[in-house]
C-alpha cells in the first residue's frame, strides 16, 4: 500500500484523503509530525498518525481501515449516528476518528479552522440543526479538557456558546483526565458529557464512561491497564522491537496493547489511576503525580492546573503545581489549600513543594498540555 503525506493539514484535505484511504483503494495518508517514513506500508493500512506525545517521545502508529471502520461503529453502537463537528485537529486520532465516523454514517462533518475559539465554535454548532422526516439529526463531537473549559466559561456570558454547548447529543471528552469540577460544571450547563479513554494505539477513545465499547476488552495485568479488539492499531512503523513489546499476543493469540496507565476493574467499569512512569519517590515513598493532578484540579480554579517532578533538597524529588493565573488568585493561599487538600486525598509525603502562576499552560496541538515544555522549564535540573 502506497503511502502518501498530504502537502496541507487543513480539514477538508484530510477528509478528502480518508475518503480514500478508509472507503476506497488508498493510498494510505501519513499525519502529524515530520518522522521519516516509508513510501509503502502493509495492505489495509489506512493512516500513519504521528505524535511527539505530552512528554515529547515521537512515535508513528500504523491503523488499519478495518479498525478505524470498527471504531467508528462501535462508537455509533454506544452513543447512537447523527452529525458531527470537528473541533479538534484533523491529523490527530481524535480529529481522523470525528472525520471517520461522519464518513462511515454519510454524512458531510461540520469543520472549524483556525486557533480554537468558542465564538465560532457556538456558530457551527448552531448551523448544524437539520431535520430527517421531521426528526431532528442528533449532533455530535470531540473536544479535550481545556477546550470544555473555556467553552464553560464563556458560555457565562454568551448565550449563544452557553446553547451550543446544550445542542449536542453528546460531547466526547478525551485526551486526558476530565477534573470532576469540570464534569460537574459541564453538567449543570446541560452538556451531555462522555468520558473517552483511548490512544492513537486503539483508534482513539474505546472506553466511554469507563465501559469498554463493543468488542473491546480489557484487562489489568501486574496493575497495567490492557486493551484488546478489532481498534487496535497495527504497530509502529519501522520500530518491530517497540511494536513486539507494546502489543503482545496471549496463550490464545489475543493480541493486547500494553497502555502503560495502571487501574483497576470493578464489576467491568474501568478507573485509570495514572501512568505507571509518572512515579516521583519523595522521602522513600512513591507518589503517582497522576493522582496528585487529580486531586489538584478538583479544586475550583485549578481544572486546567499541570503537576510536574522538581528536586527536592530533603526528599529527593518534590512535585510543583503549574497553573494559570487568575484573577484574585493569591499564590500563598492556594499553595497552603493545594497541600491540604492532596495530603487529604493521598497523604502528607504527596503534597507539593510549590505553585507556578503561568500566564498560561502550554498546549501540543493535540490541546494536551505540553508536560515536556513545563518540565524543561520548571522541573529537575539535569546533571
Amino acid at each position: 500500500m502506497k503511502l502518501e503525506r498530504l502537502t496541507s493539514d487543513g480539514p477538508r484535505d484530510v477528509l478528502r484523503a480518508l475518503r480514500h484511504a478508509v472507503l476506497g483503494a488508498g493510498p494510505a495518508v501519513a499525519l502529524g509530525g515530520d518522522a521519516v517514513l516509508p513510501t509503502e506500508v502493509a495492505a489495509g493500512t489506512a493512516a500513519v498518525i504521528t505524535t511527539s506525545g505530552s512528554t515529547g517521545v515521537p512515535k508513528s502508529v500504523a491503523i488499519g481501515r478495518n479498525a478505524l471502520i470498527a471504531s467508528a461503529f462501535a462508537t455509533s453502537a454506544r452513543i447512537g449516528e447523527g452529525a458531527w463537528l470537528l473541533a479538534v485537529p484533523a491529523t490527530y486520532v481524535a480529529g481522523v476518528q470525528v472525520l471517520v465516523r461522519a464518513l462511515v454514517n454519510g454524512r458531510e462533518p461540520a469543520m472549524l479552522t483556525g486557533p480554537f475559539r468558542p465564538e465560532p465554535f457556538a456558530a457551527a454548532a448552531l448551523g448544524m440543526a437539520s431535520y430527517e422526516n421531521g426528526i431532528r439529526v442528533p449532533t455530535y463531537t470531540s473536544l479535550v479538557p481545556a477546550q470544555l473549559q473555556r467553552l464553560l466559561d464563556a458560555a457565562e456570558d454568551d448565550s449563544d456558546v452557553a446553547r451550543a454547548l446544550r445542542s449536542f447529543e453528546a460531547i466526547l471528552v478525551g485526551g486526558q483526565a476530565l477534573a470532576p469540577a469540570l464534569r460537574e460544571r459541564a453538567q449543570t450547563a446541560g452538556a451531555r458529557i462522555v468520558r473517552t479513554y483511548g490512544s492513537t494505539e486503539t483508534c482513539g477513545g474505546c472506553v466511554y464512561d469507563g465501559r469498554a465499547l463493543d468488542g473491546v476488552k480489557v484487562a489489568i495485568v501486574d496493575g497495567e491497564v490492557r486493551i484488546s479488539g478489532p481498534t487496535l492499531a497495527d504497530g509502529y512503523v519501522g520500530d518491530p522491537d517497540r511494536t513486539a513489546e507494546l502489543f503482545p499476543v496471549d496463550a490464545d493469540g489475543a493480541r493486547w496493547y500494553r497502555t502503560g496507565d495502571g487501574g483497576d476493574l470493578a464489576d467491568g467499569v474501568l478507573r485509570v489511576t495514572g501512568r505507571l512512569d509518572n512515579v516521583i519517590v519523595s522521602g522513600g515513598v512513591n507518589v503517582s503525580l497522576d493522582r496528585v493532578e487529580a486531586a489538584v484540579r478538583g479544586i475550583p480554579g485549578l481544572e486546567s492546573a499541570v503537576v510536574i517532578p522538581v528536586d527536592d533538597e530533603r526528599w529527593g524529588q518534590g512535585s510543583a503545581v503549574i497553573a494559570p493565573h487568575r484573577p484574585g488568585l493569591d499564590e500563598g493561599r492556594t499553595l497552603d489549600l493545594v497541600r491540604t487538600e492532596v495530603a487529604a486525598v493521598i497523604g502528607p509525603v504527596a503534597r507539593p513543594a510549590r505553585l507556578v502562576l503561568v500566564d498560561a499552560v502550554p498546549l501540543l496541538a493535540s490541546g494536551k498540555p505540553d508536560r515536556a515544555a513545563l518540565r524543561a522549564r520548571f522541573g529537575p535540573a539535569k546533571n
